[in-house]
């Protein structure tokens, strides 16, 4: 429920408000698209070829698409805002982009750790792999991640809604987010930003450290493993840490702490909502050769039904 809120819509302060940097702002759109392209790719790729049906796969293709989904639910609205110097949004907009932003954030979350159990599994217990792996547990997996998401966005919701906004409707941000809508709030927050780090903050900070823990006993695990074993699952492995960090050394700086702004909050946030989504695509193609071959021959076959018509 709204409590005494007064407030209708918000105005969004936006990335910068300097002149000369704004128009910089354009290059989100060629960023935006970059990461459309390269999650289409892997999504593209990973549902048609017969080669990419293992396990880690199949949580990329989901990795992929809340990638593009979390990337989506912020980048269209600040670029049209940049371009055309709109700043308003309504204030059942700002509290549907605070609910999908999260939601696909902490999918984005969840599918990290499915993805380090099913290396786990593989470089652990090579022997009980397919069984414990199956097709069906996977599914089962991604669905609880999808409805642990929605658990977590709601409670980020009721935590919002809960806030009262009856004066100030400037948000000193280029999004609509807990952390600068506390500081709008005409009431002590104190509590509801102790749930938030509770929440958000638990889940980025126990979620990392959990996921760091993983990747160490996986890489001591290869001191066993013949030399070509040991490295084909480095390279995957590397790849997947990479990513780990990238995304969640700004979720930890952003919601493990007291509601205060630093000057670099904005772009802190740039990097993990526009920044990650485009890396992603480039650390698992470049870094994998199943799937760069993969898409090799989806190329292949694109060209050669093009010359048959």
């Amino acid at each position: 429920m709204v409590m005494n809120s007064t407030v209708n819509e918000f105005i969004l302060f936006g990335l910068t408000q300097d002149p000369r940097k704004q128009k910089c702002l354009s290059l989100f759109l060629f960023f935006y698209l970059g990461t459309l392209l390269g999650n289409f790719l892997i999504i593209t790729t990973i549902k048609t070829s017969q080669t990419l049906g293992s396990p880690m796969y199949f949580f990329l293709f989901h990795l992929s698409l809340s990638d593009t989904c979390f990337c989506t639910s912020i980048a269209p609205r600040m670029i049209v805002d940049a371009l055309l110097k709109r700043a308003t949004i309504s204030f059942r907009e700002c509290m549907i982009q605070v609910f999908s932003f999260h939601f696909f954030g902490c999918l984005e979350i969840f599918i990290l750790i499915l993805m380090a159990a099913d290396r786990y599994v593989a470089i652990c217990k090579p022997l009980h792999y397919t069984t414990i792996m199956s097709r069906q547990v996977c599914a089962v997996l991604v669905a609880i991640a999808w409805v642990g998401s929605c658990v977590h966005s709601l409670a980020q919701i009721f935590l919002a809604l809960s806030l009262p906004f009856c004066g100030p409707n400037v948000i000193d941000h280029y999004l609509c987010d807990l952390q600068p809508l506390l500081k709008l709030a005409c009431a002590d927050t104190y509590v509801i930003n102790l749930l938030l780090v509770s929440n958000s903050g638990a889940i980025c900070t126990l979620s990392f450290v959990m996921l760091m823990c993983s990747y160490v006993v996986i890489l001591y695990s290869l001191r066993n493993h013949s030399a070509e074993g040991r490295r084909k699952a480095l390279s995957t492995c590397i790849s997947h840490i990479i990513v780990v960090v990238l995304f969640f050394g700004p979720c930890i700086f952003i919601y493990t702490r007291p509601a205060t702004t630093f000057p670099m909050d904005k772009m802190i946030a740039v990097f993990y909502t526009l920044g990650t989504p485009l890396i992603n695509p480039l650390i698992y193609t470049l870094r994998n050769a199943e799937v760069k071959n993969a898409m090799k021959k989806l190329w292949r076959k694109k060209l050669i039904s093009d010359d048959k018509r």
